[in-house]
């Protein structure tokens, strides 16, 4: 009597599936890695090229300035009185700041918009109409309205932020399951109830879009809102070394606010991850 061994099953689809995002990290990081290293030695030649540090400065005087502006030297401390993680620190205050108060009023505003029909028609132009300003458009009317300091730098980030949170969650809460909410009313849920524990949840994957959406803006317009009075704050540091043609800060700046920008926005998508887990399931 002979035995005859089965051949070994192949690998279960699972098991694939398991062993793929593991190497399909591997494989992102190498590419961002590799378009990094690109960038850097485009920078590089191109600033060789030019000789001409006004206009490119080349990684080294930007490194260089990054050391300056970090520590105190012949009795100068930073960059105007200020190190650069203080500047940085004063204009991710006011983002925070203007951004949680934008936040709060596009909620608002956004349930209203998407429960109340004719608040809708009314005030939909009006919120379209704010968000297609730029900032520097109604900054100067804060000024007149409130001087120079804090108040008008806050109340801009704010209404900057405001529209992308009102406009997702208006059209989030708007196109909410008929069914759901009916269902709802049928067990004796009312009408905020039924908004509370129905359509907030279903809405919430667009307003957390919205307000990722409205982070970005409020980075966007930080140095809008800095470019009076705005030092110590890293938009207040871009336009003052503007106005001295030091570029290597400017650029040094400008790192400095993409790189806590996508620092902030990868914690909000880490949070969105974690906080609404039924995103993109049925």
């Amino acid at each position: 009597m002979t035995t005859t061994l089965a051949p070994a099953p192949p690998a279960a689809p699972a098991e694939k599936a398991a062993l793929a995002p593991s190497g399909g990290l591997r494989r992102r990081l190498a590419l961002r890695l590799l378009a990094l290293a690109v960038l850097y030695l485009l920078w590089e030649v191109t600033a060789r090229v030019m000789h001409n540090p006004t206009f490119i400065p080349s990684p080294g005087a930007v490194w260089d300035q990054l050391i300056t502006t970090s520590t105190t030297h012949d009795g100068v401390r930073g960059y105007s009185g200020h190190l650069l993680i203080e500047h940085l620190g004063v204009s991710l205050r006011r983002i925070v700041i203007g951004s949680l108060i934008g936040i709060a009023g596009g909620l608002l505003i956004g349930v209203l918009l998407g429960t109340v029909g004719w608040l809708r028609v009314v005030a939909e132009p009006v919120i379209t109409f704010v968000r297609a300003l730029p900032p520097l458009a109604y900054f100067s009317l804060f000024i007149i309205w409130f001087g120079i300091d804090e108040t008008p730098k806050l109340w801009l980030l704010s209404i900057a932020a405001l529209p992308p949170v009102a406009v997702a969650t208006a059209a989030a809460v708007h196109n909410a399951p008929t069914g759901l909410v009916e269902a709802a009313r049928a067990l004796g849920a009312g009408r905020w109830q039924s908004i509370r524990d129905v359509v907030l949840p279903h809405a919430l994957p667009e307003i957390f879009t919205g307000i990722r959406l409205a982070v970005g803006v409020a980075y966007s317009s930080v140095v809008a809102a800095e470019t009076i009075n705005g030092v110590p704050g890293i938009g207040g540091m871009i336009r003052d070394a503007q106005r001295y043609s030091q570029t290597d800060v400017v650029v040094l700046g400008l790192f400095a606010i993409g790189l806590s920008g996508l620092l902030i926005d990868a914690l909000l998508l880490t949070a969105e991850n974690r906080l609404i887990p039924w995103r993109g399931r049925a």
